[in-house]
């Protein structure tokens, strides 16, 4: 008996002493970051109705920048942009329906933001999701919500960013892109494999990586730069969509060891604001600073094939603009 109890304690303080680690490991310290202020400038946060998007949005308002929240959920997206205007006292805060996982949608957005605002500064293409599923265009839920919608997102709203610049395109990738592997002859469809919707969120983030890449090659000398960031491991509603056994599993570990939605805002916020940062335009960012993606993030020859096929699938005419080599 007392041997049971002695095994006990020790699985126990194993336990315990895992978890610490992965704390100290997953939540680094984050610094404090001043912001400037952005009095005039004009921000669209996509997925801004709760975790990280909700926190940059909010910091972008306190700076006084006026910023529209873009998200799917009306009710969520009028709340959030309620408790916004609540906290920062910026009156400039909106609400604009968008679901990603609908192209029809992101063209109307698009549409009724370009008839309804005359500048465009930040844009933080920040929703994601990983789900399994297809959407109503015929791509995977994953692929779509996180690369293609806001590819075409950002597309549509290029000339608004280029009239205003000096302006960004923040995008938020993952270090999960580390696991992507692109199919271009299988782009948007879902991969194969019991993991098929893990996969599939590995190769949107890595689809991320070298959109921002590709963009800031395309766009050198128009005064838009572009950057990718990996926001580290939060406690957010991504994983909403898992299996409940995993769900089980996830949401302790996430509360305990992953860092807040404010705390991984941080470097989102830090690419969107901070001068200086033109000369590392397409680069890959996490806690603040520029960080070396994984090889396949690299690949300059996969971005252009990326941003070709892309622009196939979507639709699009081939851009006018070209990477300076």
């Amino acid at each position: 008996m007392m041997g049971c109890c002695l095994q006990a304690v020790a699985l126990l303080l194993c336990a315990l002493l895992l978890c610490a680690l992965l704390r100290f490991t997953l939540r680094s310290p984050v610094l404090p970051l001043a912001l400037p202020a952005l009095h005039g400038r004009t921000a669209i946060v996509t997925g801004g109705s709760s975790g990280i998007g909700e926190a940059v949005a909010r910091e972008l308002a306190r700076c006084g920048a006026r910023v529209v929240l873009a998200t799917r959920n009306v009710l969520r997206g009028e709340e959030a942009a309620w408790r916004i205007r609540r906290d920062t006292g910026n009156p400039e805060v909106l609400f604009m329906p968008l679901d990603l996982s609908s192209l029809r949608s992101v063209r109307a957005f698009a549409t009724a933001f370009l008839q309804q605002e005359p500048d465009l500064h930040l844009l933080i293409n920040n929703a994601g999701v990983s789900a399994g599923g297809t959407t109503e265009d015929g791509f995977s839920l994953s692929f779509q919500v996180n690369h293609l919608g806001h590819f075409l997102l950002t597309q549509l709203l290029l000339q608004h960013l280029q009239s205003s610049a000096p302006s960004r395109v923040v995008i938020v990738a993952s270090s999960a892109h580390q696991a992507g592997r692109l199919c271009m002859a299988e782009l948007g469809r879902p991969p194969p494999g019991p993991f098929a919707a893990f996969q599939d969120y590995c190769n949107s983030k890595l689809a991320n990586v070298l959109h921002a890449r590709q963009l800031a090659a395309r766009l050198q000398g128009t005064g838009v730069t572009a950057y990718a960031v990996h926001p580290g491991f939060v406690n957010t509603q991504l994983f909403r969509h898992a299996p409940l056994w995993l769900q089980l599993l996830w949401t302790p570990l996430s509360r305990f060891c992953f860092r807040s939605a404010a705390e991984g805002a941080r470097t989102v916020l830090f690419c969107a604001t901070q001068d200086g940062l033109q000369p590392f335009s397409g680069c890959y960012f996490a806690d603040c600073r520029p960080l070396q993606p994984w090889a396949q993030g690299r690949d300059d020859a996969a971005a252009r094939e990326l941003w070709d096929r892309s622009e196939r699938l979507l639709g699009l005419q081939p851009s006018l603009c070209t990477p300076v080599e």
